[in-house]
């Protein structure tokens, strides 16, 4: 291992311990092939994403693809190919979906690097490399500085070996395992060396289990979505009766369809009965909501968030509770150098970094460093490298004094201490309340110490000693006798640089936000405070010890009581994975929408069971995989820009449906009417997807595009349904009459189809002025396009015998000024009503609803 930047490679005379030199031999060939053979290696399939079959699965198996996928095929056995024009939304739907999910897969997959590629194995009586997936049941394997451990592990013999267990626990403080004791797999070694025995391997492996119950398999909770399939489900209900009353009724008489279709009357029935039903089905919402996902999905990919599951960009809009991982997430996962204190021998702690710097550089200038020398050392150095230093060298300054220093013992988790000679004075920096005892003018420092340490943050001491340390019966090195307490080193986990930003806005937005970690409460009550969490009134933030609450809650009591102890809290400390998955389970029993962010294996649990996993792009694969979202450069201040995106997708959303659930209310009245009287039905499927092309779904297209910003509320199939049930029977009740009334006149087919078609596309029309409201820019000069195209529909002769259309004799525009007139003021007067049945409703959106 190369030497890290500022280091230098010095041993001393009282240098570092080295290992005992009777290694162990390991397995031998012949045992290695025979567990090879039982299946007992180390292979294991990681998934780093969702399958390409599971996406398919998603996006091809609807309702909405079962209903007009029947309708297709029935079409195009019995019809003509223009009325099937239907099932291109039906196929641009399904592939928008897929293709953008599939892209974010591809992403993901990219992203997933092996992060243990290979593992020193002992194996007869020699270290070799091999693949992490070689490595057998009791092979023996060769633990160092910055590997991740491959398996779980007995630790045989240890060196001063320190592991990074965040990943697995949540806890950012390193653990120092003795011979006897585990070390798990997916964990990372920070410090020291140490001969480790693999105890379970593959799937038996702890990081692989919580993985694969990770990966069970689960669906977003969209409110558009649900809303929509809830139509549908209302719809199959009386899709098939409605249909078979369509064909009956168009058999009993003499179809519009007939007339072109001269293959025989069951089949123009058919047809008929086909586009009624197919009218009633809210197709274009199902492709626009698709449509509006995936551009929210490619935004945020330009802003490195990767959205593995599309409706995921909704559900953060509707996120009312955070629960954040602290380590990674909230911090960078490292430690940083806060202050270095003395007393001023009044009992007042002052700032001494300027007295103690050299002994300080001395202590972390050693041979095999770990991350609090490397904390340290980065403080004391920060902003002296000056241009064109070889930045594989020492740092300026740390490279003066290591030259001065004639001897080093390196940290050990044993003594729980370093030292180094400095121009022959040997100093000493370890855990205040062993390098403090018995130090001259230690108990005051050690009762700083301790104030300090009580408010989250870690603190080291230093000492000073005339003679150096001298080695006792073992060769394990002693503290001098004479020693004198010099200062305090204070040592803060590092913030992320946009936590406080990012998480001030989530405040404004009315989010509750909770820290959840495996360290200590009080640590990371004060990194929490760091971030300027506070409590609602304003104080420090109320911090929770999970040991203190139940293990796992399954059934709703224990769930409802311990959602009632999370609701005052904004800190939870000393959190297992399993608690987080109660946590996140307990507060969606009360109706919360939680969102759950993380990077280590500890979080995938939660992260699969919130409304909404959030992973770090550095956080492991299995956590990766199972999340909805991926910040890809792990940075915290991009999910503000995901929550705008999931609010311009709602609220463009809402925006429109009540456009297509119109055209679902009109069409199923004019199917039941038309099956009940018997009367042939005034359209051909082809009819419908022009009046819904210009009335509905292009406007709607660009609607859905325009920027919008209005924070979340719940009820949106209930707001919508308040504007488009009433306005779509309007419009229903016009188009039936005026297919009356032209029928009544003796009109031919031609001008009846004509001018039932040209009403209702007055009334969609007018129904589009409502959602694009103030009708002014772009929005006017959008509503004046489609009327026009309509009328050029008529207008031009080959166009209007595509559409099976007749150019509008005076009394058929007679009838289509009235009724599409009666339609207009009807519509009108739908808004007013409900305008003035909730005044103040819902705020932007209930302005957009009286046209404001």
């Amino acid at each position: 291992m190369s030497a890290p930047r500022g280091r230098v490679e010095r041993p001393g005379p009282a240098g570092p311990e080295t290992p005992a030199s009777n290694e162990l031999p390991g397995l031998s060939s012949a045992q290695v092939a025979a567990r090879v053979r039982e299946g007992r290696t180390n292979a294991y399939r990681v998934r780093t994403s969702r399958s390409v079959i599971a996406i398919l699965r998603a996006n091809v198996f609807t309702v909405f693809n079962a209903i007009l996928a029947t309708a297709l095929v029935l079409v195009l056995l019995v019809g003509r190919w223009p009325d099937a024009l239907f099932g291109f939304v039906m196929v641009l739907n399904t592939a928008t979906g897929t293709l953008a999910e599939v892209r974010s897969k591809r992403a993901l997959d990219r992203l997933a690097v092996l992060q243990a590629p290979t593992a020193c194995a002992v194996r007869d009586g020699r270290d070799i490399e091999i693949d992490v997936a070689d490595i057998v049941l009791d092979d023996v394997l060769r633990l160092r500085s910055g590997d991740q451990v491959p398996a779980d592990a007995t630790v045989v013999r240890a060196d001063g070996l320190e592991v990074d267990e965040s990943i697995l626990t949540g806890e950012s403080v390193p653990v120092r395992p003795r011979a006897g004791e585990r070390v798990m797999s997916g964990t990372t070694v920070i410090a020291g060396t140490a001969l480790v025995r693999a105890m379970a391997v593959g799937a038996d492996a702890y990081a692989n289990r919580l993985a694969s119950e990770a990966r069970r398999y689960s669906v977003v909770t969209s409110e558009l979505q649900a809303g929509t399939d809830r139509v549908l489900q209302w719809i199959s209900w009386v899709i098939v009766p409605v249909a078979l009353l369509l064909f009956w009724s168009q058999m009993r008489g003499t179809a519009i369809s007939a007339a072109a279709v001269p293959a025989g009357q069951w089949r123009a029935a058919l047809v008929a009965s086909i586009a009624g039903v197919v009218s009633m089905v809210p197709q274009g919402l199902v492709l626009l909501t698709s449509v509006n996902f995936a551009t929210a999905s490619l935004t945020l990919a330009r802003r490195r968030v990767l959205v593995q599951e599309l409706p995921a960009v909704e559900v953060l809009a509707r996120v009312d509770t955070l629960c954040l991982d602290k380590t990674g997430t909230l911090t960078t996962g490292r430690i940083a150098l806060s202050e270095v204190l003395a007393d001023d021998g009044d009992g007042a702690l002052i700032d001494a970094t300027a007295a103690l710097r050299e002994p300080l550089l001395a202590l972390t200038a050693v041979a095999d460093p770990n991350a609090t020398a490397e904390a340290i050392l980065e403080g004391l150095t920060e902003g002296s490298a000056t241009p064109g230093a070889d930045a594989s060298g020492p740092l300026p300054g740390a490279q003066d004094v290591a030259s001065r220093v004639s001897g080093a013992i390196a940290f050990s988790s044993r003594r729980k201490w370093s030292a180094a000679v400095l121009d022959h004075q040997t100093w000493i920096m370890g855990a205040p309340e062993i390098v403090l005892a018995q130090a001259q003018a230690g108990p005051g420092l050690l009762a700083h110490a301790q104030r300090l340490t009580a408010t989250g943050v870690r603190v080291l001491a230093v000492v000073s000693a005339p003679q150096p340390c001298a080695r006792g019966t073992d060769d394990e090195p002693c503290l001098p006798a004479t020693r004198r307490a010099a200062g305090l080193v204070v040592l803060a986990e590092q913030i992320r640089s946009d936590a406080a930003r990012t998480l001030a806005y989530f405040r404004s937005q009315g989010v509750d936000v909770k820290i959840i970690s495996g360290d200590n409460p009080t640590t990371v009550a004060a990194v929490a405070a760091g971030a300027a969490i506070t409590s609602p009134d304003g104080g420090g933030p109320v911090a929770l010890d999970a040991r203190e609450l139940p293990a796992e809650a399954t059934d709703p009591a224990t769930l409802d009581a311990l959602a009632g102890a999370l609701e005052g809290a904004q800190v939870l400390g000393r959190v297992t994975p399993e608690q987080k998955r109660s946590f996140v389970r307990a507060l969606r029993s009360r109706g919360r929408t939680v969102a759950m962010t993380g990077d280590g294996v500890n979080d995938s649990l939660a992260l699969k069971d919130a409304d909404l996993g959030i992973a770090m792009g550095n956080g492991a694969p299995a956590t990766r995989a199972v999340a909805r979202m991926v910040l890809l450069g792990g940075e915290f201040s991009a999910l503000p820009a995901v929550v705008a995106e999931g609010r311009r997708v709602m609220a463009n959303t809402e925006r429109i449906a009540s456009l297509f659930l119109s055209k679902t209310v009109y069409a199923s009245l004019i199917a039941v009417i038309v099956a009940v009287s018997a009367i042939s039905y005034p359209f051909l499927p082809r009819q419908l997807t022009i009046v819904s092309s210009l009335t509905i779904g292009i406007p709607a297209f660009v609607l859905a595009l325009a920027p919008n910003s209005r924070r979340y509320r719940p009820g949106f199939l209930r707001r919508v349904l308040t504007l488009c049930v009433p306005a779509g029977l309007v419009a229903g009740a016009a188009t039936l009459t005026a297919r009356q009334w032209l029928a009544h006149g003796s009109a031919d087919q031609g001008q009846v189809t004509t001018g039932a078609t040209l009403v209702l596309v007055v009334s969609g029309l007018w129904l589009l002025t409502l959602t694009a409201r103030p009708l002014l820019g772009w929005r006017l000069g959008l509503i004046v396009l489609m009327g026009g195209t309509a009328v050029l529909g008529v207008l031009i002769a080959p166009v209007r015998s595509f559409f099976l259309l007749a150019w509008p004799a005076p009394a058929t525009w007679l009838v289509v000024a009235v009724c599409g007139g009666a339609a207009a003021a009807g519509i009108e007067a739908v808004r007013l009503v409900r305008a003035a049945c909730r005044p103040a409703d819902e705020g932007e959106c209930g302005r957009w609803a009286r046209g404001g």
